[in-house]
């Protein structure tokens, strides 16, 4: 994020203010609810009409535990900013990104004053555009539409230790900036630009970190599928093994505990499915859609495809059109 902006981040708040001029610095509770127990209230933090509001996390005081009733994305801009979710201690750093579903209980650890980090407060409606972006076969898609049906047994959280992303950065700035200046049709540009965000943090799912409902295999089947939807042309079980740090052997096993298929079923079937669509939607040789979705072996293939289809490529393009 811009150092300019930054240093007007930095800024002390007139909350904050408050906060320091107490005896015992406590959170100004008045600003978040009007409710005895602590639950942040969506009327109180986001304007009647719209889906989304931003706010500059407080610092100098720790957040006890506390509920809210939309759901949170946290970003933290610079420093370090701690969050306990169900006696885990999450330590974010400049750069990651956390999603909180509904009703989560979470605490804050007091934030110093170098210590940056903004509160995207958004209700369900909020993400209709955003959704809409992404490809449903995904644990952020599944961490929204969980929330959105109120679905108990879906993830409590998703964290992305991002690091420092330009693009991401980027994007987010865009974000805030829009909702501090209020620019015309804000919120419709911020629904479009939180949708590239999540399209990004897809391309990083990797760095998920787990929480009670999901853990590190599901990450691995996430990207496993990821690399053969980019890559089915060419995609091999060696180069993915290695590019995630696993054994071949482990990361074999895992596919098929996970999915009831191996790594090549999983490319077959997605290389058919390109074929298919070739054929159906295009004048193409078969020869060259053959070699396009990662054929050498013409009788090989032409085996394989009438296994699947119980018709040739020729009758299948010929049915299909």
């Amino acid at each position: 994020m811009r150092q300019e902006i930054i240093k007007e981040l930095e800024l002390i708040t007139d909350e904050e203010k408050r906060v320091l001029s107490g005896e015992k610095q406590q959170v100004v509770w008045d600003i978040y609810s009007s409710k005895d127990k602590f639950e942040v209230d969506a009327k109180r933090l986001i304007r009647q009409g719209e889906y989304l509001s931003v706010r500059k996390h407080c610092r100098f005081v720790d957040f006890p535990e506390h509920g809210h009733n939309y759901i949170e994305i946290l970003y933290v801009c610079q420093g370090t900013i701690a969050n306990w979710i169900e006696g885990e201690r999450i330590v974010m750093e400049a750069g990651d990104i956390l999603f909180l579903n509904k009703e989560v209980k979470h605490s804050i650890e007091e934030a110093g004053i170098h210590d940056i980090g903004l509160n995207f407060m958004a209700l369900p409606e909020f993400f209709d555009i955003p959704l809409g972006m992404l490809n449903k076969d995904n644990i952020l898609a599944e961490f929204l539409v969980s929330v959105l049906r109120n679905n108990d047994t879906g993830s409590k959280y998703l964290y992305f230790k991002l690091g420092h992303e330009p693009v991401v950065d980027n994007l987010m700035e865009n974000i805030a900036l829009n909702l501090f200046t209020n620019e015309k049709n804000h919120e419709m540009i911020n629904q479009y630009t939180m949708g590239l965000v999540f399209l990004q943090i897809i391309n990083r799912i990797e760095t998920a970190q787990k929480n009670t409902q999901m853990n590190y295999h599901d990450i691995l089947i996430e990207t496993t599928m990821r690399y053969i939807n980019q890559h089915y042309r060419d995609a091999n079980l060696t180069d993915l093994a290695e590019d995630l740090n696993q054994s071949l052997s482990v990361l074999s096993r895992t596919i098929k505990q996970e999915t009831g298929h191996t790594f090549k079923e999983l490319l077959q079937e997605k290389r058919f499915e390109k074929a298919s669509m070739f054929l159906s939607e295009t004048d193409l040789p078969i020869a060259d859609i053959m070699v396009a979705c990662g054929y050498e072996n013409s009788s090989y293939f032409y085996r394989k495809f009438k296994e699947k289809y119980q018709i040739s490529p020729k009758e299948y393009r010929k049915q299909s059109k």
